[in-house]
């Protein structure tokens, strides 16, 4: 049961590429069966249909079929079993999906609650972050207040037209009116924006009723919602795209210190009339937006340079830029600073950056201070150095008969040049033991066996034939 139940989960869940199609799928179906409510809405609230001439009733039980199935596997994953019914999904499904089998064995078509499925609706920007399509934190809130929103009205609008055109119980189904599903809409957004025309209004009692308690919870929300949402919108980034690259064309990433005169300089030399022909784009990333000087130069070079406002520090930002396809990326440095360490090391940075989200990419970096830069090829001359060394055995001076074996790596590291890392110890009664950097308690005996790392077993020699009096002065063996 317990393996069942792990299967279910996993198969809900969007941690695996299954999960992840069956939960977009599972909202794809849900905004079909959505799209057939709507259709069907033009039709009176209840009516005689034959399931097999009618063709939208037939694709509303095929997706009502898969969301049985699903609403079965959710149920096997749940945890607590009674909270599961709770749940709104829960509620969607069971109001939505019976009535369509009772729709088919009584010939019948009733629409019912299955405007519930707009609550679906509230779920569009988790599946949007499954498909990776919203990233940023400003992008997430929006859509996700956007799906709140659109999805509240829809069901609002949903719940009016079902009371509006089937009348009250208590009046027999009398007092009804013919409203369409796109008036009830209408009349929502007008109660919530507090316009209220008068030019549409519910005649029903449990319409007046519904309307009463939803102007409150309405206005709420409409007050909080549409200026929160008209917020994100404008403080969005001008330059807070992202750069379509051009089959064909090569484009190059140039970052660091942007300013007007580095810019300048840069364009005045690689766009030189003299070179050939440089079908090249340049995608200049910065984190601070460019002033009107800067942002006049890039407009005259419009056909060749496009500007993201951004840092290389983020890996969201240099997914923006296509930094993975581009050719170069070319890190400009402040050559008027007053730190130069500072200013090399902040370039130092950006390189690491660039390199950790792309290993391959090509980055010229321009330094300051010439200690900052780095020997051509020097990790190599240490690596292979390093792999050329290989493990000896020698016996040890008797003039480090005595020492403790911190000791005697010291001195063997700092006279002889030779790093030792065991001794072969032998205990009063004879049995021999490898010691792998003891410490300061065991003394070097007689005729003691050393391990040592060293390219040849020449080097290593330097331990036997080492004397305190002769070589204590010995600094390059």
């Amino acid at each position: 049961m317990t393996s069942v139940k792990d299967w279910a989960g996993v198969m809900i869940s969007a941690q695996t590429l299954t999960g992840r199609v069956l939960v977009v799928l599972v909202f794809a179906l849900s905004i079909g069966a959505l799209v057939i409510y709507f259709i069907d809405s033009s039709n009176p609230i209840e009516s005689c249909q034959n399931f097999y001439k009618d063709f939208t009733l037939q694709i509303d039980m095929a997706f009502n079929v898969f969301f049985l199935l699903y609403f079965g596997l959710r149920f096997i994953a749940a945890n607590d079993k009674l909270w599961f019914w709770l749940e709104v999904n829960s509620v969607v499904d069971f109001f939505t999906v019976p009535p369509v089998f009772v729709s088919v064995y009584l010939n019948r078509s009733w629409l019912g609650l299955r405007f519930l499925r707009a609550l679906r609706l509230i779920q569009f920007s988790e599946i949007l972050q499954f498909l990776n399509i919203l990233k940023t934190s400003n992008s997430i809130k929006l859509v996700n207040l956007l799906s709140i929103f659109i999805s509240t009205w829809l069901t609002a609008a949903g719940f009016i037209h079902l009371v509006e055109n089937s009348g009250d119980p208590w009046e027999n189904f009398q007092n009804n009116q013919a409203l369409t599903y796109w008036e009830c809409v209408y009349l929502l957004m007008v109660t919530m924006s507090t316009v209220g025309y008068g030019d549409v209004y519910a005649k029903t009692t449990l319409g007046r009723l519904f309307m009463v308690f939803f102007i409150l919870g309405g206005l709420a929300m409409f007050a909080s919602y549409v200026p929160e949402i008209i917020e994100l919108i404008g403080n969005r980034k001008k330059y807070g795209g992202s750069y379509s690259a051009v089959s064909g064309r090569k484009h190059i990433v140039v970052c660091g210190h942007i300013t007007l005169e580095s810019v300048s300089n840069f364009l005045k030399d690689f766009l030189h009339k003299d070179r050939d022909d440089v079908n090249v784009e340049i995608v200049f990333l910065h984190n601070i937006s460019p002033n009107l000087e800067l942002e006049a130069l890039f407009k005259r070079h419009f056909t060749q340079v496009e500007f993201y406002q951004g840092s290389v520090l983020n890996p969201h930002d240099l997914a923006r830029v296509k930094i993975e396809s581009a050719d170069a990326c070319l890190i400009l440095a402040n050559k008027y600073c007053a730190d130069p360490d500072a200013e090399d090391a902040s370039n130092i940075m950006r390189v690491i950056s660039i390199k950790n989200y792309h290993p391959k990419i090509r980055i010229i970096t321009q330094m300051l201070q010439y200690h900052n830069k780095i020997e051509e090829d020097t990790w190599q001359k240490y690596y292979l150095e390093g792999v050329s060394n290989e493990m000896y055995t020698e016996y040890l001076s008797s003039a480090f008969v005595g020492l403790s074996f911190p000791t005697v790596c010291e001195l063997c590291f700092v006279k002889l040049k030779l790093l030792m890392i065991a001794i072969e110890y032998k205990s009063a009664n004879r049995e021999s033991r490898i010691l792998i950097n003891p410490g300061n308690h065991l003394k070097i005996q007689e005729g003691t066996l050393g391990f040592f790392i060293a390219s040849d077993a020449k080097e290593v020699k330097r331990a036997f034939f080492y004397c305190k009096a002769c070589h204590d002065d010995v600094t390059d063996p």
